[in-house]
Parts: C-alpha cells; sequence; structure tokens
C-alpha cells in the first residue's frame, strides 16, 4: 500500500519545521526544494492553507533577480534550473492580484535574461558564463511556455541542437559539441556537421530533450523538408531496455549497465507519456510486440511499451521509506526529490494523460484575440493544454486507495495547475474539462 499518510507528514516536517540540517548542502536549490514539496502534496490530493501558500509565495518571489529569471536563492545569481522551480511552484500556490506572485514576476526581464544565454548553435547556457545543458534548455522552454514569452526568436536553432545530442544508444546527452566555418569577411559560421553529442545517454536528459522537442512542435512546420529530426525508434527501444529486469523489481535506470533508482520512474518512465505527441503510437508498437495471448490472458494485456504494474510495484515495494517519504532504493533514506519524482512516476503509471485532438480543435476555437504571429501563440495553447486522460485505461497497483493525481506529461503540473496559470498569462478561457480522452 501506498502510505500517504506517512509520506504527507515527512512533507509537513519540511514545510513546517523547516528541513534538516543536511539540507544545507541544497542552499542553492531553494526553490526546487518548495517546488519538490508542493507538486508531491498535489499529486497526493492535498492543497494548501491559504497562510503556507503565501508563505511559499514570498519565498519564491524573493529569489527572484532583477535582472530577470530567479536565483536558487534570495540574492542569489539567476539561473534557468531554480527558474523553472520557482515558475512551477508558482503555478501550484501563486494567483494573480497583488501578492499573489503571478503578476509580480517580470516578464520582460526573464525574456531578456533567457536571450543573454543563446549560443550560436541554438543552445543556451543554464546561468551567465556557465555550461550548456539540455536540462537547462528543457527549464527555459515550460517558462517560456507557462509565460507566454515563447517565440520564433528565442527558439531559432534549438531544435537542431536537441536532435544533435541524440547518442547511438537513443537516448539523449546533456550537450553536443559545434563546430564552426572561418569566414574572412565575418563571423564563423555552424557546421550542420559534425556535431557529436558529449557523454553518454542519461534519463534525465532523455526526458528533457524529448520534452523540449514536443515543446518546439509548433515551431518546425509539417511541410518543410529541413527539418531537423530524432531517431524515434532507437528512443523507443532505448527507454524500453532502461527498465529493470524481474531481480530489480521493474524499477528504470537511468544509464545503460546502472542500477534501478526510483527516480528514473519519472524521468524514463514520465518519458514514454510523451510518445505521441511526436506521432508515436505506443499501442500499435506494443501490439507488433506482445506474443499473442491465450484465452484467458485477455485481462492481463496492457498496450504499453513498459511494464506499468512492474514499475507500481517497485516503487510500492522498494521507493517507500519506512519513516515517511520516497526513495532512490533501500536502504537510503528519503529525500524530498526522490518523494516528487517516484510519485510523479507512479503517477504515471497510473494514468495515461496523451494528447487529444478533439481537445486541441476545441482550445483553438475559442481563442479569443488578435493572433498576428501565424497563429503561434494558439498552437503552443493548444497543444501544451490538449493533454487529457484516457478512459478506462486506469491502471491501479493495490486498489484505489493508492490512487494519485495524474500529472501532466510536460510540466510535471496537475492539468488543473497548468490550465490556471497558461489561462492567466495568454488570456484565454479555457473549456470544461469534461471526461477524458476516448482509448484508442
Amino acid at each position: 500500500m501506498l502510505d500517504k499518510k506517512a509520506h504527507m507528514n515527512f512533507l509537513i516536517r519540511n514545510l513546517v519545521q523547516g528541513f534538516p540540517a543536511r539540507y544545507t548542502s541544497q542552499d542553492a536549490s531553494q526553490p526546487w526544494l518548495i517546488f519538490w514539496t508542493l507538486q508531491s502534496f498535489s499529486i497526493l490530493q492535498v492543497g494548501l492553507d491559504p497562510g503556507n501558500k503565501q508563505r511559499a509565495i514570498d519565498m519564491l518571489m524573493a529569489c527572484q533577480h532583477p535582472g530577470g529569471g530567479f536565483g536558487g536563492g534570495p540574492k542569489q545569481a539567476a539561473h534557468l534550473l531554480p527558474t523553472y522551480a520557482a515558475v512551477c511552484a508558482l503555478a501550484i500556490v501563486g494567483r494573480a492580484g497583488d501578492g499573489g506572485g503571478w503578476d509580480q514576476i517580470n516578464r520582460t526581464k526573464m525574456y531578456e535574461f533567457f536571450m543573454s544565454l543563446k549560443q550560436p548553435d541554438g543552445s543556451f547556457l543554464v546561468s551567465k558564463h556557465s555550461e550548456v545543458d539540455v536540462r537547462g534548455i528543457y527549464c527555459l522552454l515550460v517558462v517560456a511556455t507557462l509565460l507566454d514569452i515563447i517565440t520564433p526568436e528565442l527558439v531559432e536553432g534549438t531544435a537542431a541542437f536537441i536532435a544533435s545530442c541524440q547518442t547511438y544508444e537513443g537516448g539523449f546527452s546533456s550537450a553536443s559539441q559545434p563546430y564552426y566555418s572561418p569566414n574572412a569577411n565575418g563571423p564563423s559560421s555552424l557546421l550542420g556537421s559534425p556535431r557529436p553529442p558529449l557523454g553518454e545517454a542519461h534519463g534525465g536528459y532523455t526526458f528533457c530533450a524529448l520534452a523540449a522537442w514536443v515543446m518546439l512542435q509548433p515551431f518546425l512546420p509539417s511541410t518543410s523538408q529541413t527539418n531537423p529530426s530524432i531517431d524515434t525508434k532507437a528512443l523507443v527501444r532505448w527507454l524500453v531496455q532502461m527498465q529493470g529486469i524481474p531481480v530489480e523489481l521493474g524499477g528504470f535506470k537511468g544509464r545503460t549497465n546502472k542500477l534501478v533508482d526510483g527516480c528514473y520512474s519519472w524521468w524514463v518512465g514520465g518519458a514514454f507519456g510523451l510518445l505521441e505527441s511526436i506521432g508515436i503510437n505506443p499501442a500499435a508498437l506494443a501490439s507488433q510486440e506482445a506474443p499473442t495471448p491465450s484465452e484467458g490472458d485477455w485481462d492481463d494485456i496492457d498496450d504499453s511499451l513498459y511494464n506499468r504494474k512492474a514499475l507500481q510495484e517497485y516503487i510500492l515495494c522498494a521507493g517507500q521509506h519506512p519513516a515517511g517519504g520516497l526513495r532512490d532504493k533501500p536502504p537510503k533514506g528519503a529525500d524530498a526529490y526522490h518523494t516528487l519524482y517516484c510519485l510523479s512516476g507512479l503517477s504515471s503509471a497510473q494514468h495515461k494523460v496523451a494528447p487529444s485532438v478533439e481537445k486541441q480543435k476545441e482550445l483553438e476555437s475559442v481563442w479569443s484575440g488578435d493572433d498576428d504571429d501565424d497563429g503561434l501563440r494558439r498552437r503552443v495553447f493548444a497543444q501544451s493544454l490538449c493533454f487529457m486522460q484516457e478512459e478506462g485505461t486506469e491502471k491501479l497497483v493495490g486498489g484505489s486507495e493508492n490512487r494519485v493525481n495524474a500529472t501532466h506529461p510536460i510540466f510535471n503540473l496537475t492539468v488543473t495547475h497548468t490550465d490556471g496559470i497558461m489561462a492567466h498569462f495568454y488570456r484565454q478561457p479555457i473549456p470544461q474539462r469534461n471526461g477524458g480522452r476516448k482509448a484508442a
């Protein structure tokens, strides 16, 4: 059973009493500590009281940098990763109006900060004078999408950079190495190839690269023959191979020949929820690979590309700490990071949340106001919010008592929180969600 009470007490202790002394090493990750805690509550179907919501808002806004973006703590330098954590946390507890956080985000400075980090090869530094990392690009694109500041100028060349990070295994590395051709009459020009990936395929990088690829789709015209591409067959093969064998209880590993770890329940397990957004039909692929069942076996057939039941069993049997909170694996202790990403992985294994063509059309049909950018804002808005839970596909190991909330495959926010913040910044109505997407 999922010990929800113990996990809530673990989160409440951190929220009310403060994090233990060992978290001093996370001084530059304060928005992350808040986000991990708040989103864990959301997945566990727990809301915060107004007082604690305001405490979180005030702390997050104290981390906003005057030059744009958010730092890892008050008066710290702006960085893409805590910027994502702060904005997503504000999506959960923030609101419109004075003191609500949303209207106090300086979007103009945020955009300037993003552009100051952009590199000639389409990548971004994670902070000033820092390194390029695909996780930072994911964080930037999430924030730009949620806050309605994503533009063609911002993402020019980014899809090609993402594609260049795919390794021979099929997963993605942290970055790629650009090469430039000298030009006697001006600046050097970027070569289309070679752009070799730097390092091995990794679960965290792969999720971030794939989610970034999904967010970039409105900026890649389907009629263009020059669009960058990724090897989807190799990607699916790599994702599937990351699930552990039975002796590993069905958990996910982050790299080839490594041990399973509870956090990859989301970073790898959650990536399967993004595949339909890039034209992959998991049900069709699964039916091609699955053996023909004998009579009486049909109740156990699942059209997923990974073993959802086994992943839930890993989280429930190995991921829970007896004192509350979730963890990498026994005998390790629980922490805020693993608590969220184990719960997020559990959510993705319980619920199939996928893009709905009907919902996208509905969102586009109710779009109000002028759209002078070839419909880009409308497409970004509709494609981000068209995710629906498929009816009849819920799989709950241990019964309904173990059910947790569904989470958005791209943002790792509940659909309600995603709807709320995007409706505010895009100033658009969102039709009521009735039911879910019909299963194929």
